[in-house]
């Protein structure tokens, strides 16, 4: 953002956060299902035009397996438990 200083000039360095979506499934859902979804998901993200809106609203459209996204989601969960650990905050 223009005229806002990076969050490491005020003494908080190798902060990061992100946003991000996803689609999910219930566990137990057949393979066979998951790929197919999968695989659709990721032809609508590389059609141009839906790559041009969300580029437009500062997203970045990314597609990947639902393994990926699985190790993706462990990563962030292990981040965040770190954040609330740090932070004394209760698990309500």
């Amino acid at each position: 953002m223009p005229g806002v200083a990076p969050i490491a000039d005020a003494g908080l360095k190798g902060y990061e956060t992100s946003t991000w979506h996803g689609v999910l499934a219930p566990s137990g859902t057949p393979r066979e299902i998951v790929s197919r979804l999968n695989g659709e998901i990721v032809k609508i993200l590389t059609q141009p035009n839906v790559r041009e809106k969300l580029l437009e609203q500062g997203l970045q459209p990314v597609g990947g397996t639902s393994e990926q996204f699985g190790t993706f989601i462990q990563s962030e969960i292990a981040k965040w438990a770190k954040v609330v650990k740090a932070s004394g905050a209760p698990a309500d």
